[in-house]
């Protein structure tokens, strides 16, 4: 039975990789990279997604297809710019290295707080 992209990645997160080194393991991992190509190519099939987006988010779960579906939706609505920005944010969690963006952020609100 063939491993699902999460066990491989969890894979190389138990051996303590995180961030551009676990990034460029999965890069760098046919049987990932296999998975990865199979799931995009099918979930891209149903869903529309721009090759940036393709290139630029993972979107290996069909969550992922769902979220940036719903971006998409509010992206065309007059949003205050709170609630953009917070489209902005939900965006940046589709990345490869999603715990940057939430670093960032958690490190503005404390610097607004001190």
């Amino acid at each position: 039975m063939s491993k699902s992209l999460q066990q491989v990645q969890n894979y190389y997160v138990n051996q303590g990789l995180s961030g551009d080194k676990l990034r460029e393991a999965l890069e760098n991992d046919r049987e990932y990279q296999k998975l990865l190509k199979e799931r995009k190519s099918k979930l891209q099939a149903s869903n529309e997604v721009s090759s940036e987006e393709a290139n630029q988010y993972v979107l290996a779960a069909d969550t992922d297809y769902e979220i940036l579906s719903k971006i998409h939706q509010l992206e065309k609505q007059n949003l205050s710019a709170t609630d953009k920005e917070f489209v902005r944010f939900i965006r940046t969690q589709l990345e490869f290295d999603w715990r940057s963006p939430i670093l960032v952020k958690l490190d503005e609100l404390l610097s607004k707080y001190k």
